[in-house]
């Protein structure tokens, strides 16, 4: 199976729904708020910023695993 992002005017939405409905296709509404959109994008220029500020992943995964005893 092949899929499609599509990004559809607000105007726009509820009729895109109706005819991928009426044409039984699978439909994954993904939203991510614009609050949440807006953080991403100012901690991205922070670290650009200063790279000290950066986590290495496999220290950030052992922090939490002997935090949490995962």
């Amino acid at each position: 199976m092949k899929q499609v992002v599509l990004n559809i005017p607000e105007n726009k939405f509820d009729f895109f729904m109706e005819v991928f409905s009426r044409l039984g296709l699978d439909v994954a509404e993904k939203i991510i708020p614009k609050w949440q959109q807006d953080l991403t994008l100012k901690r991205l220029e922070e670290l650009d910023k200063d790279q000290s500020k950066a986590i290495d992943f496999d220290d950030m995964l052992n922090r939490l695993e002997s935090k949490y005893g995962l």
